[in-house]
């Protein structure tokens, strides 16, 4: 597997983009569960057709481009173009106490956006990004070794992790995270996700509340014809509300963890339906969580 991934890490993008489309649509043809899953979460948020079957060749071309990303030595820049679009809003916050919190969900490149900012800020502000380890031992070595480089450092979706989150917070540095991605049992609500309840994590908002981070959105659109990637920096569509006060009760803090939860939901709908035909839409967004 490893000589595959090597082989394919030096492939031009636009091969892998190619043979990614192609991918994409085999991988929906070969699977009856994926295809379901995949029209039932697009029909929910009201995708058209067109757009459907884009995602299919595009989450193709996502997963050829991974190993470009992630197996180039450490000291080697990003190997495509990158453009930005709203990198003042994260100027403007640089240095600033309780850190930046950078929200992109499983939408276009999001490998990318991750070591562009890396790269662009990572020598004034660190980042560090949570991940959940494969269950594959060999590729959890390979994420371990992939998603650190300079600027950039990788967190486990472990407390481990969540403590390393909250120190580079705390130090005024920079965290990122899928918010779409689903918690395990007992660290998430069910809040309305296109108008259906997911299990969703309250990680965001309370990383917002115990340390004062600034949160901002930042997905990463894959140009056509293998142009390269376009990193968009927007302010949240939502914003959390406001904390409920220190002597709260356990009714008042569960309603605002909810209302702050749905929220940071509504937000990354707002940038999904900027790009539909990006989104992971076969992703199991809907699925009960597993046990802690």
């Amino acid at each position: 597997m490893m000589v595959l991934l090597g082989w394919l890490s030096r492939r031009s993008l636009r091969w892998l983009h190619a043979a990614g489309a192609l991918l994409g649509w085999a991988a929906w043809l070969a699977s009856a569960v994926y295809r379901r899953r995949h029209g039932d979460n697009a029909a929910l948020a009201g995708i058209s057709a067109a757009d459907r079957r884009a995602s299919i060749a595009q989450a193709g071309r996502m997963s050829l481009e991974t190993p470009r990303l992630w197996l180039r030595p450490p000291d080697i820049q990003l190997l495509d173009p990158v453009q930005w679009e709203g990198a003042e809003l994260i100027e403007a916050v640089l240095g600033h106490p309780g850190g930046l919190l950078l929200l992109t969900p499983h939408l276009g490149a999001f490998e990318v956006a991750g070591q562009a900012y890396a790269e662009r800020f990572g020598a004034r502000q660190p980042m560090t990004v949570l991940y959940r380890p494969a269950r594959q031992p060999w590729l959890r070595e390979i994420e371990a070794v992939a998603r650190e480089r300079p600027g950039l450092s990788a967190a486990p979706a472990t407390l481990a992790g969540v403590r390393q989150m909250l120190r580079a917070l705390r130090q005024g540095q920079t965290v990122g995270l899928l918010p779409d991605q689903v918690p395990p049992q007992g660290q998430g609500v069910w809040a309305p996700f296109f108008g259906r309840p997911a299990y969703t994590m309250t990680l965001a908002a309370r990383l917002v509340r115990q340390t004062g981070a600034t949160p901002l959105s930042i997905w990463c659109e894959r140009l056509p014809g293998a142009a390269g990637y376009r990193v968009r920096v927007q302010p949240l569509a939502e914003p959390p509300p406001p904390p409920p006060p220190a002597d709260a009760d356990a009714t008042q803090e569960e309603a605002w963890t909810l209302q702050a939860t749905s929220a940071i939901n509504r937000s990354i709908e707002a940038m999904v339906v900027q790009c539909p035909a990006q989104y992971l839409w076969g992703y199991q967004r809907y699925k009960h969580p597993r046990k802690a």
